[in-house]
């Protein structure tokens, strides 16, 4: 459970990278979106919301993006979560600069921030809870957050079914792989009508949280917004699904099918 099975683990399914950029900006500041999370197709076990600001940071105009994630009720009162994670960077590049982590799983706390110097091609990892600064080489790094929003601003619409895509993020103190399989299009029923979709397979790694290579599956909105709708996750113990249910400040119309 210590893999923030109520946020992390629905950020990290989503944040892949692709190589050409959108024609139409999916994104702008403003933006906010929360999603349901449950647990075993019945429980409620919290919420995950995003939020997106114009600000500024040591003189770049760049977008501030807040992510949390908190357990509801029945789940908090044997595993408490309370999560959130911040990112600066700029656009149109979604180059990160700053990302913030601060989290309480249970018990189980981290505070760290992570600094990127793109010119020296650096990042400094600061955790408050060891008292620890270490600086990382990196290469084309984005953070937990700001790579959510690199998928949104890069055209999807171009890959077709049995894609693979490649993509290395750097979080905490390393660079993690992921591969990302295209499953092509679907046409979903959501609370706001039907909605279609592309659909993804990202490869995790089985083990203690999953329960297979291929226990996570994503879908994202086929239009310009490309905001991840649906998620359902095989874990070792349970499944997890996530839905959003609210949303507001989109930069695109939310393209929903009338029969």
């Amino acid at each position: 459970m210590r893999k923030s099975i109520f946020f992390l683990l629905f950020i990290t399914t989503v944040s892949i990278g692709f190589s050409q950029n959108a024609p139409t900006p999916a994104f702008k500041g403003g933006e906010w979106l929360r999603y349901r999370m449950s647990y075993s197709g019945f429980l409620k076990a919290g919420t995950a919301t995003l939020s997106l600001q114009e600000t500024e940071l040591n003189g770049k105009k760049m977008l501030h993006a807040i992510g949390e994630g908190k357990t509801s009720t029945v789940v908090g009162w044997f595993f408490k979560v309370e999560d959130k994670y911040e990112s600066y960077f700029t656009v149109p590049d979604v180059a990160p600069y700053l990302f913030k982590r601060k989290i309480d799983e249970g018990g189980y706390k981290k505070d760290k921030q992570i600094t990127f110097d793109h010119t020296k091609k650096t990042a400094r990892v600061q955790d408050f809870l060891k008292k620890k600064d270490s600086v990382y080489s990196v290469k084309g790094p984005q953070d937990l957050i700001s790579t959510f929003y690199f998928l949104r601003n890069h055209d999807t619409k171009k890959l077709k079914k049995g894609d693979d895509i490649n993509v290395s993020m750097f979080f905490d103190e390393k660079s993690y792989p992921f591969k990302l399989h295209c499953l092509g299009y679907e046409t979903i029923k959501t609370k706001f009508g039907k909605i279609k979709t592309q659909k993804f397979r990202p490869l995790v790694q089985a083990g203690r949280v999953f329960k297979a290579q291929e226990s996570v599956t994503i879908w994202i909105t086929a239009d310009d917004n490309k905001i991840p709708i649906k998620m359902k996750a095989s874990l070792s113990v349970g499944s997890l699904r996530a839905e959003l249910e609210a949303y507001k400040g989109l930069a695109n119309p939310f393209e929903v099918i009338y029969d």
